[in-house]
């Protein structure tokens, strides 16, 4: 089955950055737009959970989307998130996708409630048959308490909108099953200190919080292992890479340094929405030496060919 859509290349879920008062600063949200549209990502992602969308109502995350839309005026394809916990809310995020003119949406697996695997099924194929758009499944069991295991997937498959999924796991047998028994479902990278794993498997796109503030570095690793199928510079490459990853995937404040990576480059992101807090002196040190150490390496790496 052909999919209906192709994901290709660095998807980035957007930040939101926020006022003080806990508003959304959209000449902020704009620039960050605008400088991963300059730096030639891929593809954008509004309402994603490192948009921080828990902390949001439908209609703000609504209004952020659409936002989104607009700046971006069709330079690269707008991904919404339809994650929730009850499935009105999802549905009412997909309309919203549908209606605005959205290229694809991200549907998740519900948090808390620990649906079956036939249960999250037709979770999902509400949600796909409300926005009748190209989906991008999101398997996180880590957030989700739940996989979407084969059942999920042969259920699911059957629509000619699943198009593709996050895989987001961390379990390296997940991508092996993907990539030899659910070939027509287009794998994405949805776990940063697995990418090369993930291009090796044939994955050919890469959701990746950390290309909000390093997109230049995420695109050396795509472009050598997915476009020029350089897997020896890709390994140099992800090895600079893995100090940040350490900090991203295992640290526990994944938005925060996010947020603060984007703030150094000079986009004041603000503060996170409670209950998150931002990042203390000695983290912010830490990353910014991260940081630091990584463009440099990957700099000389470019350089060398």
């Amino acid at each position: 089955m052909t999919p209906i859509f192709k994901f290709e290349g660095i998807y980035t879920p957007v930040v939101t950055p926020f006022h003080a008062d806990g508003s959304v600063n959209w000449d902020a949200l704009s620039d960050v737009i605008e400088n991963l549209i300059d730096k030639g990502v891929h593809g954008l992602i509004s309402g994603g959970s490192t948009g921080e969308n828990y902390a949001q109502t439908v209609d703000e995350r609504l209004d952020i989307a659409r936002f989104t839309k607009e700046q971006a005026k069709r330079r690269v394809p707008l991904i919404v998130g339809t994650g929730a916990m009850m499935t009105p809310d999802s549905i009412s995020l997909a309309t919203g996708a549908r209606d605005m003119g959205a290229d694809a949406i991200l549907v998740a697996t519900p948090p808390y409630s620990v649906p079956t695997e036939r249960e999250n099924a037709l979770n999902t194929l509400a949600i796909d048959k409300a926005a009748n758009l190209p989906v991008m499944l999101y398997n996180y069991p880590g957030r989700m308490g739940v996989h979407m295991g084969e059942e999920f997937l042969d259920r699911v498959g059957r629509s000619r909108n699943i198009c593709a999924i996050k895989e987001s796991s961390g379990d390296i047998n997940r991508v092996h099953l993907l990539a030899r028994d659910y070939p027509h479902i287009q794998m994405s990278c949805g776990m940063d200190d697995q990418a090369l794993e993930f291009f090796a498997w044939g994955a050919r796109s890469w959701v990746c919080g950390g290309s909000n503030f390093l997109p230049e570095e995420h695109l050396a690793l795509y472009n050598a292992c997915a476009v020029e199928g350089n897997f020896d510079k890709g390994r140099r490459i992800m090895s600079a890479m893995m100090p940040l990853m350490r900090v991203l995937e295992q640290g526990g404040k994944f938005i925060q340094c996010i947020k603060h990576g984007v703030t150094m480059n000079g986009i004041d992101t603000g503060p996170m929405r409670p209950p998150l807090k931002g990042l203390n002196k000695d983290d912010k040190r830490a990353l910014e030496q991260v940081i630091r150490v990584l463009k440099s390496t990957i700099a000389d790496i470019q350089a060398q060919g």
